[in-house]
């Protein structure tokens, strides 16, 4: 039996479980960069597993922030705002629609970039990992960056500010999801549908081509913000292309086991683990929303198996690399230090089991 077909080793409740009190035990900095993602597992995996507490403690971490949450900072563009947008729906929450629509109007407020809201005047390059000499140019770029744009967002503005507008009834939220979704395809993805991690205004160029968790990024992005949008807006359709183009990009460069090297079919760059489990989650709620065909289910379940296989006793997801910043030298991305227990790595591991898992839940 190939790995394309074969079933997915069982991760049990317990272990779950303990995956999710991993993420409960992190240290959330309200807000950064992977933080999202790890509050939206814990709901899935709560509901998952018929549970209270998970939402019950994201909630509060909500309410938290949003009692205090001026003056705003230059990272609160990675908010949460798809779960905010959720809890403040469910619950009826009044004081986290007023903070999420008072974040929506300070966002909206920023400067922007080619049509990209940008949330670093400096784009934050550090020295590569791995040790590479870098050439004049570019260290001359690590000293005095300038402003970019980057892959990430994908994940945060698009989606909250179209299941904003979607909930309030605000086509001005709706419009400004979708033109921040359609602004970081344009800049940032190749006509092979693969991702580049960032531009640089000083160069106009892109860096860090095929970069594995930069793809889930834009997956869960595009899935979550095409799943909120309504049927006849304007980018629609162009949005959905991209989101397509991406998938068959992944699906072109998964490997027999599932998953993915930590840059995008180079096997010289190393392993990295998250790739395969936002994968496992992203096209399985694409394909059951309608957005990727029946074809991607099979690609989604190897994916589940990939991740399955890596769940530890403790419930941390294994080879997950660490934070990686943003570096012009290539070799970066296959020198990223691996094993950390983080919620970019946690929250897909929750969303994929929340899709595949064969519990007595599902």
């Amino acid at each position: 039996m190939s790995p394309a077909t074969e079933a997915a080793p069982s991760v049990s409740s317990a272990r779950l479980r303990a995956a999710a009190d991993l993420l409960l035990a992190y240290p959330f900095q309200v807000w950064h960069y992977g933080e999202s993602v790890g509050l939206e597992g814990l709901l899935r995996i709560g509901a998952l597993l018929g549970e209270r507490r998970h939402e019950a403690w994201v909630h509060g971490l909500l309410r938290g922030w949003a009692a205090r949450r001026r003056p705003f900072v230059e990272i609160d563009n990675t908010l949460p705002g798809k779960v905010l947008c959720e809890l403040a729906e469910q619950r009826d929450d009044g004081l986290l629609l007023e903070a999420a629509l008072e974040t929506a109007a300070h966002l909206a407020a920023r400067p922007t970039l080619r049509g990209v809201a940008r949330p670093f005047e400096r784009a934050p390059l550090r020295e590569p990992f791995g040790g590479a000499e870098l050439g004049p140019s570019d260290r001359a770029l690590l000293e005095d960056p300038g402003p970019g744009v980057f892959v990430d967002p994908l994940h945060f503005d698009p989606p909250f500010l179209v299941a904003l507008g979607v909930m309030t009834g605000s086509a001005e939220l709706v419009d400004q999801g979708a033109g921040q979704a359609q602004a970081l395809v344009d800049l940032l993805q190749d006509d092979s549908g693969t991702f580049w991690h960032f531009w640089l205004e000083r160069t106009g160029e892109r860096y860090g081509f095929g970069w594995g968790r930069g793809q889930g990024w834009a997956l869960l992005g595009l899935v979550d913000m095409l799943e909120r949008l309504p049927a006849g807006h304007r980018r629609r359709e162009s949005l959905r292309a991209a989101l397509v183009r991406l998938a068959g990009s992944l699906c072109a460069t998964q490997r027999g086991d599932g998953a993915w090297s930590a840059v995008i079919g180079d096997p010289g760059s190393g392993d990295e683990s998250s790739t395969a489990a936002f994968v496992a989650a992203g096209f399985a709620r694409a394909v059951s929303l309608g957005l990727l065909g029946p074809e991607y289910a099979e690609p989604a379940r190897a994916a589940w198996a990939g991740t399955a296989r890596r769940v530890r006793a403790d419930g941390g997801l294994q080879g997950v690399s660490a934070n990686v910043w943003a570096c012009t030298a290539p070799s970066h991305y296959a020198h990223v230090p691996l094993g950390a227990v983080v919620p970019w790595g946690q929250g897909p591991l929750l969303l994929a089991a929340a899709e595949h898992w064969p519990g007595e839940a599902k």
